[in-house]
C-alpha cells in the first residue's frame, strides 16, 4: 500500500476514543445519521426475510436496534459497537423498550460463530473500517440466504470542507471515502451475491464552519485518518480554512455535502456468486413484476 493510501486509512483506536467521548452528545447532533437510518430501515420493505438473529453493527446509542426489534419482534436483535460509552447509552434506552442485546466488539473481529446471523444492518460504519476486512468478517458470520444491508459515505462527502482545508495546509483533514463501484467490487470479492447499490446526496447547512465542526465532534465523526495532524491547528490556518469555505456560501448558509452509498447483498446458498451489481430501481422493477404475476 502506498504512503498516500496509508495516510488516509482510518485509525481505529482514535475513532473508538472519539465515539466514546461523543456518547452523551450523539443523539442530539446525529441528524444525518438518523435520516439515513430511516431510509435504510424503509428499504427493508423490499425484502422478505425471516430473521432469527439480527445485528445492528455500529449501533451507537441503539436507535437502529430499537427499530429492528420493533420490525422483527421474535428475532434476537443485538446492538454491536466498539464504543462501550455508546452502548451504555443504548443500555439505558433498552430498559423501557423491547429488549435487545448489547455486545461491545470490533466490527472486523466479531464474537459470533460462522453462519450464525441472519441479517446485518449497518448504518454509516463503513468509513471507520477497512472495507475488505469488514466485509470478509460479515460474510463469515452471515448464514446462507443472510442479508447484509448497509450505508457508507462516498467520495463527495464533505467536499467543501476538504477543499477549504486544502487551501490552508497540506495535512489530511478529511478522510477519503469509498466509491459506490469500489464497494460493489468489494462485496463481490467477499463472496456476496448480486449486490444492489445506489447513491443519495444530502446537504446539511450551517451558519458558519464552526457549526459543522461542532456537529462532527458531537457525533464522534471527526477526522480519524492516520495522516491527520496530531497537534493543534494554528489560528492562522483555521482562519484560512474558514475564509476558503466562504466561497460556498449560498442564501446566507454554508453547505456540507454528504454522499451516502446504500448497499444490499445476500449470502448465496452456493459458493458461486454473481459478479455483477444491479441498481435499486432494477430491484424495484423485479419486485413489481412479481406482484403483477
Amino acid at each position: 500500500m502506498s504512503a498516500d493510501l496509508d495516510s488516509h486509512r482510518a485509525d481505529a483506536r482514535w475513532a473508538r476514543r472519539s465515539f466514546d467521548r461523543a456518547a452523551a452528545t450523539y443523539d442530539a447532533a446525529a441528524v444525518l445519521q438518523a435520516q439515513v437510518r430511516n431510509v435504510l430501515l424503509e428499504r427493508l420493505d423490499l425484502t422478505r426475510l425471516e430473521a432469527r438473529v439480527v445485528l445492528d453493527l455500529g449501533a451507537a446509542t441503539g436507535q437502529g436496534a430499537r427499530a429492528l426489534k420493533q420490525r422483527y419482534p421474535s428475532a434476537r436483535v443485538i446492538a454491536v459497537d466498539v464504543s462501550a460509552s455508546m452502548l451504555r447509552v443504548a443500555g439505558r434506552r433498552r430498559r423501557w423498550l423491547r429488549p435487545f442485546g448489547l455486545v461491545c466488539a470490533d466490527a472486523v473481529r466479531l464474537p459470533f460463530a460462522e453462519a450464525s446471523v441472519d441479517m446485518v444492518f449497518s448504518n454509516l460504519l463503513l468509513p471507520w473500517c477497512d472495507p475488505d476486512a469488514l466485509l470478509a468478517e460479515l460474510r463469515r458470520v452471515l448464514a446462507p440466504r443472510g442479508l447484509l444491508t448497509l450505508t457508507g459515505l462516498g467520495p463527495d462527502t464533505l467536499k467543501e470542507l476538504r477543499t477549504a482545508w486544502a487551501a490552508a495546509d497540506t495535512h489530511v483533514r478529511v478522510g477519503e471515502f469509498l466509491d459506490m463501484h469500489d464497494l460493489g467490487d468489494a462485496l463481490v470479492r467477499a463472496g456476496f451475491a448480486a449486490p444492489v447499490l445506489d447513491v443519495e446526496r444530502y446537504t446539511l447547512s450551517y451558519a458558519d464552519v464552526r457549526g459543522l465542526m461542532a456537529d462532527l465532534k458531537a457525533t464522534g465523526a471527526r477526522n480519524a485518518a492516520a495522516g491527520r495532524l496530531k497537534g493543534l491547528t494554528s489560528p492562522r490556518k483555521l482562519a484560512a480554512m474558514q475564509m476558503a469555505y466562504e466561497a460556498y456560501r449560498e442564501g446566507g448558509r454554508l453547505p456540507a455535502t454528504c454522499e451516502v452509498v446504500f448497499a444490499q447483498a445476500w449470502v448465496p446458498l452456493e459458493a458461486r456468486t454473481s459478479t455483477q451489481a444491479v441498481s435499486l430501481e432494477s430491484l424495484r422493477e423485479q419486485l413489481a413484476a412479481r406482484r403483477r404475476g
